[in-house]
């Protein structure tokens, strides 16, 4: 897995891209994209990384992220009508931050691949260039060189080139006149 601070920066440079500045979404933005690893309490109860529901599974995939999206727009959201275009908008972006957690992920050196396409199919997905060095699980084994590897590996994978996107998203913005908030 990539590490949360990558899922938690793509996603808040994400949101910047919607045009959203407010705490509230740009969190939930965030959460939505390291929440998928809340699979992990999956080993402390014996279920095998390669099931279902275990780590990289269901909650990696496409399916939960469309749940996830939708859930939290009609709880947390619940004033703004559901097929407006601020609630589209909303929900596509909870939506992609979910998703990128798992496209991380996919870009990683190691595990088992992410199950994209839970229920329908269970098989685990890599992507053929995957330059991302897989994060350990555990603050412990996070603070150490293995750590450190990871750090520079998503420095050079993830940051710079969410800061690049950014950038020529900011100057289309600005080239256009497309500033205006959702």
């Amino acid at each position: 897995m990539a590490s949360a601070f990558s899922h938690g920066f793509l996603a808040f440079f994400l949101g910047k891209a919607f045009n959203y500045s407010g705490w509230k979404v740009l969190s939930l933005g965030i959460f939505c994209s390291v929440l998928p690893d809340i699979d992990v309490i999956a080993f402390k109860f014996g279920i095998p990384y390669a099931h279902p529901f275990g780590h990289r599974g269901f909650t990696h995939s496409i399916f939960f992220a469309i749940v996830l999206s939708v859930t939290i727009k009609v709880f947390l959201f619940y004033k703004e009508a559901f097929f407006t275009k601020k609630s589209c908008y909303l929900i596509l972006f909870f939506f992609l931050a979910t998703l990128s957690h798992g496209v991380l992920d996919a870009a990683t050196n190691g595990g088992l691949g992410v199950a994209f396409f839970f229920p329908i199919d269970n098989t685990r997905y890599f992507f053929t260039y995957r330059p991302i060095q897989v994060s350990p699980i555990g603050i412990k084994n996070f603070l150490s060189e293995w750590g450190f590897r990871v750090v520079l590996s998503e420095i050079k994978f993830v940051v710079f080139p969410t800061l690049f996107f950014f950038l020529i998203i900011y100057l289309i913005k600005k080239l256009f006149r497309l500033d205006r908030n959702i």
